[in-house]
């Protein structure tokens, strides 16, 4: 065993404060690294040690891996946890720390590199019992032949790019006509966005869901799946409400998605956490789609129903511990809804809306977890992803969990930016969402900006003005709490049950 006593996390924002809880309580010294757009960040405060890495761009501080290497090199770090973006899936940056012989929390470079590409993936997990979307699963440039296995496969189908993620590179071909067309943006637009044009052709599936199941396996062998998480509310293909379990998958395709999971991590030979993604069709089909080799973005629904901590149980396979579960041991627990809270404009598309938290107002109570790196006052750099906090609430239900979820966005008050908080609670109190009956398309099919209209009560106006002036000043009772319960060392991740 190979126990980490100083980990360094190469992030930035709620996702380093929430590793930095976790190692923490192990008894783990945390090392920050910050740019200079961070440097008041919470994330710098809370760590034992902190390293200014660079100017604000992500490319000239958060992506210098070379550096963060040599910064643990000589200050005796001796792991480094990436998160989720930045370098956390970059193979090449997972290689190099492990030459240098520091620990990296995730898995090898070798599975990284497999599974990064999802031609390589489905390749890969072909032999292995787990079902793939009907179409090729080598890359392709010749129009011809595209369109030739476009027309076996049948009209509608989907052009994808091999590398990169994000809805980039990708592309829905109708009929023949415009097959050509698309095809060209869709290898520009790959060649763009991740320096390689290479894409393939796979029939598109319909009124989709976007299913998740997280995996963990260590380095003995042993592979388990923690559920599924529903994901299939997003705008630009990315989420923005997810939840677990999913309110339509049976016990018995549960198991069957959960085994497939297990599956792709034997085939790549994976180890640490990771999220295998499905599409799950109209009839309940379901097919491989890829695997995120990090921690996801909505891991706390997933801690929240199965009762664990997902970081912890990172670190200590990184230590080289066997897991202390079995498949057997895992259970559903009640029900936990996420929503992303992104300084976006719903209204303007969802388009990043940048400025200064005048009034940033937690929302409290039973069931509650907010996941952030913000307090009133500071600024949303215009560097970064736009995300403000993760806002989670857990049931004994669906029903209670959405409940709460309303109630906690209405409790939860923010003045300076426009937010995704009036678009979750859309989401929440529509007969789609409620009824279970939705799909990728839910914001195409049913969200218009006008459906967001909504007048404050005057009991909101009057908390937000309560709010602004209670706490313009650093010495308000809110952030003596919060220094407080730093200075306590209390984990905000736990949910008391």
């Amino acid at each position: 065993m190979k126990k980490i006593r100083r980990l360094l996390i190469a992030n930035r924002g709620e996702i380093a404060l929430r590793i930095m809880r976790t190692a923490q309580e192990m008894g783990i010294q945390t090392i920050a690294i910050y740019s200079e757009a961070d440097r008041d960040a919470l994330h710098v405060r809370m760590a034992d040690e902190a390293f200014l890495i660079g100017p604000p761009p992500a490319n000239q501080s958060y992506l210098l891996g070379d550096q963060i290497i040599q910064l643990c090199l000589d200050h005796n770090i001796d792991a480094i946890h990436p998160g989720y973006g930045f370098l956390s899936e970059n193979a090449a940056f997972t290689r190099k720390v492990t030459a240098a012989g520091i620990t990296f929390v995730g898995p090898n470079a070798e599975s990284m590199e497999l599974m990064g590409d999802k031609i390589s993936a489905k390749q890969t997990v072909k032999g292995f019992d787990v079902p793939l979307v009907p179409g090729l699963d080598e890359a392709i440039d010749d129009r011809e032949v595209a369109k030739a296995v476009a027309v076996e496969i049948g009209f509608p189908v989907l052009i994808k790019a091999a590398a990169g993620g994000g809805g980039k590179g990708m592309r829905i071909v109708e009929n023949i006509d415009e097959f050509e067309s698309q095809m060209d943006r869709a290898m520009s637009e790959a060649l763009s966005s991740f320096g390689d044009s290479a894409v393939f052709v796979e029939k598109y599936v319909a009124g989709p869901r976007h299913i998740e199941i997280q995996v963990l396996a260590d380095h003995h062998g042993n592979v388990v799946h923690l559920f599924e998480r529903e994901c299939s509310v997003q705008r630009r293909h990315q989420k923005v409400i997810e939840e677990a379990p999913s309110s339509v998958l049976s016990p018995e395709l549960r198991k069957q998605m959960g085994e497939a999971a297990v599956n792709v991590c034997r085939a790549c030979k994976y180890h640490n956490a990771g999220t295998v993604e499905f599409l799950l069709d109209e009839n309940h089909n379901f097919y491989f789609l890829e695997i995120n080799t990090r921690l996801q973005v909505e891991h706390p629904v997933s801690e929240l129903i199965t009762g664990l901590d997902l970081v912890r149980e990172q670190l200590l396979v990184a230590e080289g511990h066997p897991l202390s579960f079995t498949q057997d041991d895992l259970e559903i627990n009640g029900h936990a809804v996420e929503l992303r809270v992104y300084a976006e404009d719903p209204a303007n598309n969802f388009l990043p809306s940048v400025g200064t938290l005048s009034v940033y107002h937690r929302p409290t109570g039973e069931g509650v977890r907010l996941d952030d790196a913000y307090e009133q006052g500071m600024e949303i750099p215009i560097y970064y992803d736009p995300m403000i906090a993760k806002l989670i609430t857990y049931g004994p239900d669906r029903e209670t969990a959405i409940q709460r979820m309303i109630q906690a966005i209405d409790d939860y008050h923010i003045v300076g930016v426009e937010t995704t908080l009036g678009f979750g609670r859309y989401v929440m109190e529509h007969e789609a969402f409620t009824s279970g009956n939705f799909d990728t398309h839910f914001v195409k099919n049913h969200f218009t900006p006008e459906d967001l209209d909504r007048e404050l009560t005057a009991d909101e106006q009057m908390l937000i003005a309560m709010v602004s002036e209670a706490a313009l000043e650093r010495g308000s009772l809110a952030y003596k709490a919060r220094e407080a319960y730093e200075a306590r060392g209390e984990s905000r991740w736990k949910l008391k049950r």
